[in-house]
């Protein structure tokens, strides 16, 4: 099976983005209260575990306090109870405005009556915070996108298309064995990824070119609790050991997610997968150090960029304009309807980043450094 590079340049080089002044990948993991005399901003992220979150912390705090905020930036390790009360406690220590990663899109329907009782905007950021009409605005990236372009990297790199979909000349018939992985259910964007991914895949799983042969292709199969890689890793030894026994290869992995990548990769190396030119083909997501490195490596083909800096500025510039008493800028007032209304959107652009286009997309940005990343 031959790799395909890219045709074309990928998202008008990185997407042109303005990066100035937020801290990038590299920053603090803050936590404590700012020293700004704007006022208060609570800002609940769910985990450390991931170094996107950390990465989006440091970057809100960068921005917030550059506008003059203090602000208060807790992470929940994932535990539902512990971001309730962290939350609680911010509107307690007399937060202006709630900036919120949640774990849970569904569990805080109380928490946040609390902060509209106390006058207090609530913003979601990247995960849509469901069932509860204290929703103000709502942060995040084009997630249906995200998920075409976790499947057209999967394509490109099995010689199908190219990174935005479009058939390549002498492509190869196929069939390609692949199977799929989703995030997890209780966050809203896992289903975005999913269905985006899908709307490319099926046609091809219909006309054969893709078979699923474990024949998981609902997303309540294919989901990953809280999106921990170890569940992955088990899922996918679990795959190979039912479904390719017969001595037949996994061709390619749908992984909506780098930590998830990281789990899949190790499965597949320890069921006697060789880094080389028949590697399984491993999509990603957040450009995390460690999955770029194995881009570069071989071992993941493509991750999806996501510039946690650029959601930061978006979110700070939303708490900023509620608070002065302006309306925040949106660019989508139709697609986040989160059950009990449609919370008015800002989205951000995702890029595909293949190595190829690594030190174009993440290096000459600044995200990362080429020192970390190991160029």
């Amino acid at each position: 099976m031959k790799k395909r590079t890219l045709l074309s340049t990928v998202a008008a080089g990185a997407m042109a983005l303005s990066l100035a002044a937020c801290a990038g990948g590299t920053g603090s993991t803050g936590g404590g209260e700012g020293d700004g005399d704007g006022g208060l901003i609570g800002v609940a992220m769910p985990t450390k575990s991931s170094e996107r979150w950390i990465a989006d912390g440091d970057a809100l705090v960068a921005s917030l306090e550059e506008a003059g905020f203090s602000v208060d930036l807790q992470f929940a390790e994932d535990d539902i109870p512990t971001q309730v009360s962290q939350i609680e406690n911010m509107i307690t220590k007399g937060a202006e405005a709630l900036i919120i990663a949640s774990i849970d899109g569904t569990t805080l329907t109380q928490v946040l009556q609390d902060a509209a009782d106390a006058g207090i905007p609530v913003i979601a950021y990247d995960r849509l915070i469901r069932e509860s009409e204290n929703v103000d605005y709502y942060a995040t990236f084009d997630n249906f996108l995200v998920g075409q372009q976790q499947a057209w990297t999967l394509l490109n790199g099995l010689g199908l298309t190219d990174l935005e979909g479009n058939a390549l000349p002498d492509a190869p018939a196929g069939p390609f064995n692949i199977e799929l992985f989703a995030g997890s259910l209780d966050d809203n964007n896992a289903f975005f990824f999913f269905n985006g991914a899908m709307d490319v895949l099926q046609p091809l799983i219909d006309d054969g070119t893709l078979v699923v042969k474990s024949g998981q292709t609902e997303i309540e199969q294919a989901a990953t609790l809280r999106w921990d890689g170890e569940v992955a890793q088990s899922r996918m030894e679990d795959l190979l050991t039912a479904n390719y026994s017969d001595g037949s290869k996994v061709n390619a992995v749908l992984s909506p997610y780098d930590g998830l990548s990281r789990g899949i990769i190790s499965a597949l190396t320890d069921a006697g997968y060789a880094v080389g030119t028949d590697f399984p083909i491993i999509s990603g997501q957040d450009a995390e150090v460690d999955s770029v490195k194995a881009i570069l490596s071989g071992e993941q083909y493509a991750t999806i960029f996501k510039d946690t800096r650029e959601l930061a500025k978006v979110a700070a510039g939303m708490a900023q304009a509620l608070l002065e008493g302006s309306e925040p800028e949106v660019n989508d007032t139709e697609t986040y309807d989160n059950g009990v209304k449609v919370v008015p959107s800002y989205l951000l652009g995702p890029v595909p980043v293949v190595k190829e286009n690594v030190e174009e997309a993440l290096v000459d940005t600044g995200y990362w450094t080429a020192e970390e990343l190991g160029l």
